[in-house]
């Protein structure tokens, strides 16, 4: 297992790079296959002062990405939380690979999304791989990202579609039909 400590914006003493890798280094007792651990640490100026620590993990493992964020005042506690974070995101994927919880349900009714103010523009911009996969596998990678929406090649419908969380708990799949 390959761990990858960045800083952004901060430079990375050896004692909290020590603690990362020491920490991080005991999540392949929970999840085999771990090829690349990717550690971005950063101080974000915050009003408050406990959330300016930032830690950003990512776990590739056996082709999926696992991703966990958190915040602190004190680096440390930011490493701690989110290994533990980590450590329920890989029991969560192992629960449900290995036949855990069952199926999740899909929501049969489709949501529009509201555009945001006119003022909003583009900041950032991503690239990634289209792997077929169906609803409930980009369910579960959302999961696994943390995210509130995952964009995915959808094998059974042969298309590109977006699964989301809804605000009551169920997941909405959204299949875009050309004019």
């Amino acid at each position: 297992m390959k761990i990858v400590i960045k800083g952004k914006n901060v430079e990375v003493a050896n004692g909290v790079r020590e603690y990362v890798e020491k920490k991080l280094g005991k999540l392949d007792r929970h999840l085999d296959n771990i090829t690349e651990v990717l550690v971005e640490l950063s101080n974000e100026r915050t009003r408050s002062a406990e959330a300016r620590q930032v830690i950003q993990v990512t776990i590739l493992a056996n082709g999926r990405i696992l991703r966990g964020e958190e915040r602190s005042g004190d680096v440390y506690a930011a490493v701690d939380a989110v290994v533990d974070k980590m450590k329920n995101r890989i029991d969560r994927y192992k629960g449900r690979r290995y036949g855990g919880k069952g199926k999740l349900a899909m929501a049969d009714v489709l949501e529009a999304i509201e555009v945001g103010e006119e003022e909003s523009r583009i900041v950032r911009t991503k690239r990634f791989e289209l792997k077929p996969m169906y609803a409930e596998e980009a369910i579960e990678q959302m999961e696994l990202l943390g995210h509130d929406f995952y964009i995915f090649f959808n094998a059974a419908a042969e298309g590109i579609n977006v699964v989301y969380r809804r605000q009551d708990g169920n997941y909405g799949l959204l299949q875009p039909e050309l004019p």
